[in-house]
């Protein structure tokens, strides 16, 4: 059952105990209410303006609902991550009465007992705790319902933003109660939930940076936070079997009642309901379409563009029968984005460009979506528009047309737009669908730009419409089947078939980690050839170094800013060459079961040939070769104009307010580095080799490593630099504790032997310094370099 029925009953009676030992001293709420602001609807509230106070009849006590937090209202800095109309936590909760007060406890979902068997229910509700959230004080009650004080919950951190803060290093912050109120703008009632809304001021000490930013007193943040109080769904729906390879997310619970030959987890899918009106009929309008709402607030194009791309879903529910099942429309006037009865795609200001996100209002019984909310932050056009700029440098005149680059930019919002919306309707990440084509709006795509003729061409640069995998995707969770036989039949051939055609699927956990192992599986990359795809990324990438200049920026602009163009085109390979890297140490797996194929196929080293020529592609990314700019850019950035100044998007140096090269490549160097000495990637690559003497073991990956810098001829200083960058790398690794003693022991080892060989050579100058602080190294067991290698600009989201 959802809700344990015996512990139910005890509670009840428990409340209407309380409730009348509470009556004698507790006023009539119609007296108590007299000349307030009464709303209406699943709770009824009251609002006193006098004292800007909120009180809740509560009718319906012991009752599960669901409680929504979120925030409506902002703080605009995307390194914070407190955004307008972020979601918080989806709670099932209930209302239970002790004495004076009202408590709002937490139902804990996760542990369950199915069966029918009340005394087995309660043993698990009994076994497992709850978590109250509030008291709330009773200040009125009659016959059917008691009043409490809902203001200072209302005006408290439900949201976790002093957490937040702390967290993000901008400073110590709580709610003052004395600089906060009720929104009553947007508190209202209705027959299915209660929205309530508050002015939350934060008061706070030693604000950060990115607070003093984007607030005009640091020391006062003030934003608005909301509660909904919604209605369960009924019991109509029915939850859809998660497996690895569905593409969704997973939801569930531990079943204690399981037989003892069946595992305790159920897992299930989130996603809405959808019906046909005909379930019988092969094309069939939805008995309720699922619609999402778009901020009338976007201006055009950006408008026209997300519409376009949230809208190709429908597509792929026209595909398994349904007709008109998805919609997009414009928000109507007047309606609150923040209502649960509105699926919503927000337009979100920052004051730096940032990610974008797809949340949901997800019920934790059964995995259905009650609300769908969009989160789009608005430079994400601007950073791809600049960096089309980059790539091509057109500004050869006064009127030069651009149109082709705001094409490139508005082909990814679109892009963009049904991303997010694909996240909720339930859909994970898959970041391997790039690999066999552009299979997936739910990858991380890098715009694919071409050479024709020897110049950048932009067509095409990012796909159209829905894939093969998001198709596929769709099927498997609101596909209609006419019972639970079919349907557990027709999801098996769903997973077969996606199999059999050749789609892959690799998410989060197994993408997004730099020692990631599967080679399937990137974010930001194209092909299924990491490696010739680095290479073809790298010629692009030379061409726009080649052309990028003063015709990279309009007449008018500061030739200082050139340097937050370059910095996108510097470092275009960046994310192909994390591709690249997953190939050495490399385990190729999918997620698979028993069953999937004839015959299973495990995880499976990569193939020695292809560990070395990525090792040999990713070291050559590590050259002054490759990592030098031409003088003439160099040249050509002043430092910052007066009225400007450096930011986020800028490279970090070490020369002041000019503009430094050389630091430049030591941080793309150091990337290179850092990818390939990843700890758990040397301790795969320690394996493999045993078990197979051709894949590269880690003394040839660091043999090549240190052939490829400090061993090699060059005087430049660029190249010392890079010296510093794998030295410091290689010392650094071997003080982390994650590295297999018999690893540290081989890195330790090929440094021993660097320190003499530095040590022998004629030419003492660095390699003198080097071999003398590897010395001091040995025998003091402390890297006393005071070097400290510069970050690089933030990459994510392109």
């Amino acid at each position: 059952m959802l809700v344990s029925s015996s512990r139910g009953v005890i509670l009840l009676l428990s409340a209407l105990l309380y409730l009348i030992a509470g009556t004698a001293n507790a006023q009539d709420i119609s007296k108590f209410t007299e000349g307030m602001a009464h709303k209406t609807g699943f709770f009824d509230f009251y609002y006193d303006g006098e004292n800007d106070k909120v009180y809740l009849s509560i009718d319906k006590l012991a009752q599960p609902f669901l409680f929504q937090s979120s925030m409506p209202q902002g703080i605009g800095s995307n390194d914070i991550g407190l955004d307008r109309g972020q979601l918080g936590k989806t709670r099932l909760v209930e209302f239970q009465r002790f004495g004076n007060k009202v408590l709002l406890k937490q139902l804990n979902t996760a542990y369950r007992a199915s069966s029918a068997n009340p005394a087995e229910q309660a043993s698990i509700d009994e076994a497992f705790a709850d978590s109250v959230l509030v008291g709330l004080p009773v200040v009125a009650t009659s016959n059917d319902s008691v009043l409490v004080d809902y203001t200072d919950f209302l005006l408290s951190d439900i949201h976790q933003i002093g957490d937040r803060l702390s967290a993000t290093k901008q400073g110590s912050y709580a709610p003052d109660a004395s600089r906060s109120g009720v929104y009553l703008a947007r508190s209202k009632a209705f027959v299915d939930n209660t929205e309530l809304e508050s002015l939350v001021t934060f008061g706070g000490t030693k604000p950060g940076e990115y607070v003093k930013q984007v607030t005009p007193a640091p020391k006062s943040i003030s934003v608005h936070l909301h509660h909904s109080l919604i209605r369960l769904p009924d019991d109509k729906y029915q939850p859809r079997q998660f497996v690895p390879f569905s593409g969704y997310w997973a939801l569930g619970y531990q079943d204690y009642s399981a037989p003892i030959d069946k595992s305790m987890t159920v897992q299930f899918i989130p996603r809405h309901r959808l019906a046909k009106k005909n379930p019988k009929a092969k094309v069939s309008e939805a008995v309720e379409p699922i619609i999402y709402y778009l901020d009338p607030g976007i201006p055009e194009p950006v408008l026209g563009a997300l519409l376009d791309g949230a809208r190709w879903w429908d597509q792929a529910f026209t595909d398994i029968g349904y007709k008109d099942a998805f919609q997009v429309k414009i928000l109507p006037k007047g309606a609150d984005p923040m209502d649960v009865r509105y699926n919503v795609i927000q337009w979100v200001h920052r004051a730096t460009r940032g990610w974008s996100y797809g949340s949901s209002v997800v019920d934790p019984r059964t995995g259905e979506i009650i609300k769908g909310h969009v989160t789009l932050g608005s430079l994400r056009v601007r950073q791809d528009y600049l960096i089309a700029l980059g790539l091509t440098s057109p500004f050869t005149g006064d009127t030069t047309d651009t149109q082709g680059q705001k094409d490139m930019a508005l082909a990814r919002i679109r892009q963009l737009s049904a991303h997010e919306v694909g996240h909720t309707l339930g859909i994970a990440h898959n970041f391997a669908a790039s690999e066999y084509g552009r299979e997936s709006v739910m990858d991380y795509p890098h715009p694919r730009i071409t050479l024709q003729n020897g110049k950048i061409s932009l067509e095409g640069a990012y796909a159209t419409g829905m894939g093969k995998w998001d198709n596929y995707v769709i099927a498997y969770g609101y596909q209609t089947y006419a019972n639970s036989q079919d349907e557990a039949k027709g999801l098996k051939a769903l997973v077969t078939q996606a199999r059999a055609s050749g789609m892959r699927y690799q998410s989060d956990p197994d993408a997004r980690p730099l020692h990631a192992a599967n080679p399937s599986g990137s974010l930001w990359d194209n092909g299924e050839n990491a490696v010739a795809e680095l290479e073809r990324i790298s010629k692009v990438r030379e061409v726009a170094l080649e052309q990028f200049g003063l015709n990279s920026i309009p007449t008018g602009s500061t030739l200082s800013s050139l340097e937050e163009r370059l910095v996108p085109i510097y470092l275009l390979h960046r994310y192909q060459l994390d591709a690249v890297a997953k190939l050495i140490g490399g385990v190729e797996y999918e997620y698979e079961s028993k069953g999937d194929y004839s015959q299973p196929k495990g995880a499976q080293v990569v193939g020695s040939k292809a560990q070395r020529t990525a090792l040999d592609s990713l070291l050559d990314t590590l050259q002054p070769s490759y990592l030098t700019l031409p003088e003439r850019i160099v040249s050509l950035i002043p430092p910052k104009a007066y009225g400007e100044s450096r930011n986020r998007e800028s490279f970090d140096g070490r020369t002041g307010l000019t503009f430094d090269p050389i630091s430049a490549g030591e941080s793309a160097a150091h990337y290179s580095v850092t990818l390939l000495l990843q700890p758990q990637r040397l301790n795969r690559l320690a394996r493999q080799h045993d078990m197979n003497k051709d894949v590269p073991g880690v003394s040839t990956v660091v043999s090549a490593l240190l052939a490829r810098s400090l061993k090699q001829e060059s005087d430049s200083q660029l190249a010392r630099r890079i010296n510093y960058v794998v030295l410091n790398g290689l010392v650094n690794v071997l003080a982390n504790p994650t590295l297999a003693p018999e690893v540290s022991a081989t890195i330790e080892l090929q440094l021993r032997d660097i320190t003499t060989w530095l040590d022998s050579m004629k030419k003492r100058g660095q390699n003198r310094i080097l071999a003398e602080q590897l010395k001091q190294y040995w025998q003091t067991g402390q890297w006393q370099s005071p070097f400290k290698v510069k970050p690089l600009p933030p990459g994510s989201p392109i």
